[in-house]
């Protein structure tokens, strides 16, 4: 539109300039008809030409001058062109590098979805078996509790049990009542002439006095107490008392028993009971009704143990239930104690300690009520 606009402006002076000439006024010649034309003719072709020449070299200006716009524009064109190219390539690369990012933040998510799961099912078998522990010491403890009940409705300090309690019996009651049985008629003849011979004395008191050595280890461990066998108390316990206690011919066998003592896994049932089966490994291993397995010696085994879960069945003899049971009342009162059960004075606590560490040497020693 810009060209035209030129070109029409241009042509409008040409047309208006070119026009002929009109003679003067005061002119007194005149040109010839006949010269006039052929002049006019000439005048008119070079004016034509003129502006054809004219029209020529403005449309060639205007053809550069549209060419240098059209190259100006075309080169801010290409400029924009490799600026939008730039930024393209830089925005794909920022795209490239939030992907990359993305993807990682994804995996370290899952990986930390799939670490949280498999710690939440070790916490969760771990809580489980710590359940299934605890429901087993519940157990055992009701199991205990409804015995120490038992023993307490039979046994009272105003009628003690004597069964249950023979260190409470005087030492000429006593006397019949440990060792091999008698005849109950001369044992009768015994008794009433020993009555009717003997005047009545006061029954004596024990005398003891507690050993400053031993009342220290006792209070070191009662301030926190555990089962650990090498503080000093217990260790002292363990070389003294359990283990010339738990010390039997089968050396084997007497290291299974002193374990399963420890972690409460051990059974003690009558033979007459089959309520479980009995899985035996052999008759030597296991003794039977005629021979003790930890002694190997023939006794008659009223009793039989089973050491954990595994099922086999060790017939033991009265002495050697004895020496057992021993052990396993000086541990069951040591874990009342450290489970907080035992509401005494420090010096009553210890002086039941030495009580059931007498049993133990007792029953060392071979001595056991006729119960057994």
């Amino acid at each position: 539109s810009q060209t035209r606009f030129e070109e029409d402006s241009q042509e409008q002076p040409a047309a208006g300039y070119w026009k002929p000439l009109m003679p003067s006024k005061g002119s007194k010649e005149e040109p010839e008809p006949g010269c006039q034309d052929a002049g006019s003719g000439d005048d008119s072709q070079s004016t034509e030409q003129r502006n054809v020449s004219r029209l020529r070299s403005s449309s060639v200006e205007i053809r550069e001058k549209g060419s240098e716009f059209l190259k100006e524009e075309l080169h801010k064109a290409q400029k924009e062109l490799k600026l939008k190219d730039k930024e393209c390539e830089r925005l794909s690369k920022v795209r490239e590098q939030l992907e990359q990012e993305l993807e990682e933040l994804t995996a370290s998510l899952f990986e930390e979805a799939h670490k949280m799961v498999r710690e939440a099912n070790t916490k969760q078998a771990a809580s489980e078996k710590q359940l299934k522990e605890a429901r087993g010491k519940i157990d055992m403890l009701q199991a205990e509790v409804t015995a120490l009940k038992t023993l307490v409705i039979t046994s009272t300090p105003s009628s003690p049990n004597w069964e249950l309690h023979p260190q409470l019996q005087s030492p000429s009651k006593a006397v019949f009542r440990k060792g091999h049985g008698r005849n109950k008629s001369t044992s009768s003849a015994i008794i009433t002439a020993a009555s009717q011979n003997a005047t009545p004395e006061p029954a004596s008191r024990e005398c003891r006095e507690v050993d400053s050595i031993l009342f220290a280890e006792f209070q070191s461990w009662k301030e926190s107490p555990t089962l650990d066998k090498s503080c000093s108390f217990l260790d002292r316990i363990y070389r003294e008392d359990v283990g010339p206690c738990l010390d039997f011919t089968k050396q084997e066998l007497s290291e299974l028993v002193r374990v399963a003592v420890e972690q409460n896994t051990l059974t003690i049932e009558p033979v007459a009971s089959q309520t479980l089966p009995e899985v035996m490994v052999s008759a030597e291993d296991c003794g039977g009704p005629k021979k003790c397995a930890l002694s190997g010696l023939p006794r008659t085994c009223k009793h039989r143990i089973m050491l954990g879960d595994s099922g086999s069945y060790y017939y033991i003899s009265p002495s050697c239930r004895a020496r057992i049971t021993a052990v396993c009342n000086f541990f069951t009162y040591i874990r009342y104690i450290q489970q907080g059960l035992v509401r005494q004075d420090v010096e009553l606590m210890y002086w039941e300690v030495m009580r059931l560490r007498r049993e133990m040497s007792l029953a060392k020693l071979g001595f056991y009520p006729s119960e057994m």
